[in-house]
């Protein structure tokens, strides 16, 4: 089946499992979703990511990470830019996501990044998604 916004589908099968309780969710794979998993892998929201090599795509897999008795670490996550507006933002005016206790992913002209990464190189970029 061929998804019109990978991006979103990938956000929302990780706030399915993860208010499910799952311990691993499984998607297509892509080259910018391996990248948001890894930036979301840095900022220790999930616990691990690995790409299989299946036919007739890969697959990503994600573990996700809990904390004591079976606390969520991923409070929300939250598509920005959409395939019908793009949002795009300037390191002047990077977005602060829960007051700075959150994640914005942006993509820039070094690769996938956080916000706080995007600030101190003093780059702007589409905002992808915020995570807190």
């Amino acid at each position: 089946m061929k998804v019109t916004d990978p991006i979103a589908d990938m956000l929302t099968r990780i706030r399915n499992a993860n208010s499910a309780g799952k311990s691993e969710v499984s998607m297509p794979s892509s080259k910018v979703l391996v990248e948001i998993a890894r930036v979301i892998c840095e900022e220790g929201y999930i616990k691990s990511y690995e790409v299989e090599d299946t036919k007739p795509q890969k697959t990503l897999h994600i573990t996700l990470k809990y904390g004591a008795r079976h606390a969520k670490v991923i409070r929300g996550i939250r598509r920005v830019s959409k395939l019908g507006l793009r949002i795009y933002t300037t390191a002047a005016d990077m977005p602060r996501v829960q007051g700075g206790l959150g994640t914005a992913v942006i993509s820039t002209s070094k690769g996938m990044m956080c916000d706080r990464d995007a600030r101190k190189l003093g780059i702007g970029g589409e905002v992808i998604c915020y995570i807190w």
